[in-house]
């Protein structure tokens, strides 16, 4: 508290606020006011949030094989798993995105059987190659921090457990993953924040989320400032909330006591 009373930081804070004040009071917002933007705008916030969720979703959980894979597994399983973090981590991830969808997207209209199938009506969209992208680049980042976890377990504690004859899964699930997610934690909610702010590269595919929405706004009505203010401040709630929820996952971990 006192570091926030310096001088410096007062001035600093006041002038934010000044600011912020600024924003709302000179601002042109009657557009949040009229129905098809409200719409858009929604729309576009739970497209940005279900992707943002899913993609860490199936992100973490093909994560956890690929750390496992590097920590303990077979060379023909670490190797495979080593080059696809690799690769993930060193290409961009607006590279990937644009890969899969003028990539991949484009070769399946000219697959009959494709086309004719009841999946084609989602294989047309965009949404379905931005998931793709987004998942497997949250995979292949994890994946790395994963085989760390794994590799931080005590090797004394498996060992015991294999003493004991307990089955390999059971070693996973009660004791090396417990473990390393406990370690884990507090990465995992930088990495799904980092995820949040990718979320604006799909609207280079035509993904309608909240950056897009603004885009749309800014067409339209030919205002710069206001809907990329109003961006910042959904991605700062959503981001908060983000954290807020990791911060109550880690004071729920178990304390180690000496």
């Amino acid at each position: 508290m006192k570091a926030l009373l310096q001088p410096h930081r007062i001035i600093m804070m006041l002038i934010a606020a000044g600011l912020v004040l600024w924003i709302c009071l000179a601002g042109r917002w009657d557009w949040l006011g009229e129905p098809k933007y409200q719409t858009l705008i929604l729309q576009g916030i739970w497209r940005t949030i279900w992707l943002m969720a899913l993609s860490v979703l199936i992100g973490f959980t093909l994560a956890v094989p690929l750390g496992l894979a590097q920590a303990s597994g077979p060379w023909y399983l670490a190797v495979p798993a080593r080059a696809f973090c690799t690769v993930i981590r060193g290409t961009p991830l607006l590279l990937q995105i644009w890969l899969w969808y003028y990539g991949l997207g484009s070769l399946f209209p000219g697959i009959p059987w494709i086309r004719e199938s009841e999946l084609w009506p989602i294989l047309r969209q965009a949404w379905p190659y931005a998931l793709l992208a987004l998942s497997l680049s949250y995979a292949g980042y994890e994946g790395e921090v994963m085989r760390g976890a794994f590799a931080s377990v005590p090797r004394g504690q498996i060992e015991a457990a294999r003493a004991m004859g307990m089955p390999r899964h059971k070693i996973l699930t009660r004791i090396s993953f417990p473990q390393a997610l406990q370690s884990v934690l507090p990465t995992l909610g930088g990495e799904t924040v980092l995820q949040l702010k990718a979320t604006p590269l799909v609207a280079t595919i035509t993904v309608l989320e909240i950056y897009a929405a603004s885009s749309r706004v800014r067409q339209d009505l030919l205002i710069t400032y206001e809907p990329l203010f109003f961006v910042a401040a959904v991605y700062l709630v959503l981001a908060g909330v983000i954290v807020l929820g990791f911060g109550w996952l880690e004071s729920r971990r178990p304390r180690r006591t000496a």
